[in-house]
C-alpha cells in the first residue's frame, strides 16, 4: 500500500477532528480537515486524497449531497463516520456510493482496519510512481533522476528529499512532514537543514528551465510544481490548485 497516504476528514465536530488527527497521524497519514461540505468538496479537488472520511450531519449541506458530488467527480474511497445510526441512513449512504459506514462512537482499531481495506482499493500504480515532465524522468523505485538523457547526481539526503516531493507532486508538503520523512522524528526541529537541501535541489533542477520548480508555499512547506503539466505513470494529472490552511482548516487557492 502507498506510504503516507492522504486522508481528508469532512466533519464539523472539532473534538472528533482532534481525535482522528492524533489517531491518523500516529499511523503516518497526512490529514486534511474541513469543517463543512463546501470546504470538503473544494479540498477533495485540491489535495486529491487517497481516502475520505465523511460525517453526514454537516452544518451547511446534507452529507448525502456531498457524497453524491464526490462520486460525480471521482472514485476516491469514502468511509462514512457519522452520528446518524439508523439502518436507513446506512443503506442510503452505501447505495449512494459510500464504500463503508461506521457510527460514532467508534473503535479506533476497527476504523484503522477498515481504512486499510479501503486503501487496498487504490490501484497499484500509485505505489510505484514515475514522474515524467518534458525531459525529466524520476523513478522512485529505481532511484533514478534523469534530465535530457543524463542522470542528475543527488546525494542520498537530496534524493530522499526529492522523492518525498515527487511522491506528492502538485501538492503542498509541510516542512514538518519532509523533515520527519528524511531525518526521522528527531529532525523535526532542524528547519535550517531543510532550507539548505531545498536550495541545493533547486540548483540541480535549473536545467529544466523553469518547467519543474520547487515552490515555497508561505509558511506551510513546499510543492513540486510542474509548469506545463505532468503525469505519474501516464494517468494522473497534477492539479492546478493547492491547499492553504487557515485557522487549522482547509482552503483552496488557485494559482
Amino acid at each position: 500500500m502507498k506510504p503516507n497516504p492522504i486522508a481528508l476528514l469532512i466533519d464539523d465536530d472539532k473534538a472528533n477532528r482532534r481525535l482522528l488527527r492524533m489517531l491518523l497521524e500516529s499511523q503516518h497519514y497526512r490529514l486534511f480537515e474541513s469543517e463543512n461540505g463546501h470546504l470538503g468538496l473544494a479540498a477533495a479537488r485540491a489535495c486529491q486524497p487517497d481516502v475520505i472520511i465523511l460525517e453526514l450531519a454537516l452544518p451547511d449541506m446534507g452529507g448525502m449531497t456531498v457524497l453524491k458530488r464526490l462520486r460525480q467527480s471521482g472514485q476516491t474511497p469514502v468511509l462514512v463516520l457519522s452520528v446518524c445510526n439508523r439502518e436507513a441512513d446506512t443503506v442510503a449512504a452505501l447505495d449512494g456510493g459510500a464504500n463503508d459506514y461506521m457510527t460514532k462512537p467508534f473503535s479506533e482499531a476497527e476504523l484503522l482496519a477498515r481504512l486499510r481495506v479501503l486503501r487496498r482499493c487504490i490501484p497499484s500504480e500509485f505505489e510505484e510512481p514515475v514522474l515524467i515532465e518534458g525531459d525529466l524522468k524520476v523513478d522512485l523505485i529505481k532511484h533514478l533522476v534523469v534530465l535530457s538523457g543524463r542522470r542528475i547526481d543527488l546525494t542520498p539526503t537530496e534524493e530522499a528529499l526529492f522523492h518525498a516531493l515527487v511522491a506528492y507532486a502538485g501538492k503542498v508538503v509541510t516542512g514538518k512532514h519532509l523533515l520527519r520523512s528524511v531525518w526521522g522524528a528527531e529532525g523535526e526541529n532542524q528547519g535550517q537543514y531543510l532550507r539548505v537541501f531545498i536550495s541545493n535541489l533547486r540548483k540541480k533542477l535549473e536545467g529544466t528551465h523553469g518547467r519543474v520548480v520547487i515552490e515555497t508555499t508561505g509558511s506551510l512547506g513546499y510543492r513540486l510544481l510542474l509548469r506545463s503539466g505532468g503525469r505519474i505513470d501516464g494517468d494522473v494529472e497534477f492539479p492546478s490548485e493547492t491547499i492553504e490552511l487557515q485557522n487549522g482548516e482547509c482552503r483552496t487557492a488557485r494559482e
